[in-house]
């Protein structure tokens, strides 16, 4: 199936475009996860975070979509931001429509766990007092 969207960008990420991408008259259930910096890690205070991602990291997300796509019969949006990014800013949105909610929560639960697993994206968090650590490496 080839409705999905996959996007590495640096630039802010508006939840409501990647709605918009998989949205249609079928569909009466459009499911979004949008994953948004906070301000700890466990136990520790987390300031700001920076993402950097593989040059191939874009086709990574796309096979990513396409294969939950193909699974759930399902239209599919990803857009992940890289850079750096403070607490509130969104570095994730994913997005899948179906006729019913169910389909949609299930398939978008699968694509963000499959993202997280096969995307080469890591982040450096930093912490208040100066310190930073990568994590996903």
């Amino acid at each position: 199936m080839s409705d999905v969207v996959a996007v590495i960008t640096s630039d802010p990420i508006d939840p409501a475009t990647v709605d918009r991408a998989v949205s249609g008259p079928e569909h009466g259930a459009v499911v979004t996860m949008s994953g948004v910096v906070r301000n700890h890690d466990h136990d520790r205070t987390v300031s700001a975070l920076e993402y950097q991602a593989h040059p191939d990291a874009e086709r990574f997300l796309r096979t990513c979509c396409e294969s939950i796509s193909s699974e759930f019969g399902l239209p599919v949006a990803a857009m992940h931001r890289v850079g750096p990014l403070v607490v509130g800013d969104i570095a994730l949105v994913a997005s899948v429509a179906a006729p019913h909610r169910g389909d949609a929560f299930a398939a978008c639960t699968a694509l963000v766990d499959r993202i997280k697993v096969e995307v080469p994206i890591w982040k450096r968090q930093q912490f208040p007092e100066g310190t930073s650590e990568w994590v996903g490496l």
